[in-house]
């Protein structure tokens, strides 16, 4: 190998952690079971989605208008309006203080906490897409609740 073509090759390895990391993540996670699926097209997530037989119940997305990363909980059915909340998941480190816009699923209203458990003040409920949370839960949300 020459000295260009090294150069070049140590060029383009280097370049590709930078470029990997601008890749938009789009996950799916069952909130019964924990396990989650990620993938870097929308369409592979709605399949996985489906593959699990659970209901979507919203999508969470760390830019405003619903762009940038996405996460989409799945719990084992519609929620019920009866005052309560019905399901509710604490988000791992990769999604606390990271949430900017939603879209509720599954007949659920999405309620936003700044602390796990379901604790804080909370925002909410967001019942239609939302594609500005505000200022008061912007990149506050440790924990969500569905009604």
């Amino acid at each position: 190998m020459t000295a260009a073509a090294a150069a070049t090759t140590v060029s383009l390895l280097g370049a590709l952690p930078a470029a990997a990391a601008n890749v938009t993540r789009h996950c799916v996670l069952n909130s019964e079971t924990g396990v989650q699926h990620c993938s870097s097209g929308t369409q592979r997530s709605a399949v996985l989605a489906e593959a699990d037989g659970q209901v979507v119940q919203g999508t969470f997305f760390d830019g405003p208008d619903y762009t940038g990363n996405s996460l989409t909980i799945t719990g084992p059915e519609l929620c019920k309006k009866d005052g309560w909340v019905n399901w509710q998941f604490d988000l791992g480190d990769d999604w606390k203080n990271k949430i900017s816009s939603v879209q509720p699923w599954g007949d659920c209203w999405v309620w936003l906490y700044p602390e796990p458990n379901l604790g804080g003040d909370r925002d909410g409920p967001f019942k239609e897409n939302t594609g500005n949370v505000g200022s008061f839960m912007d990149n506050r949300t440790q924990s969500i609740g569905f009604s």
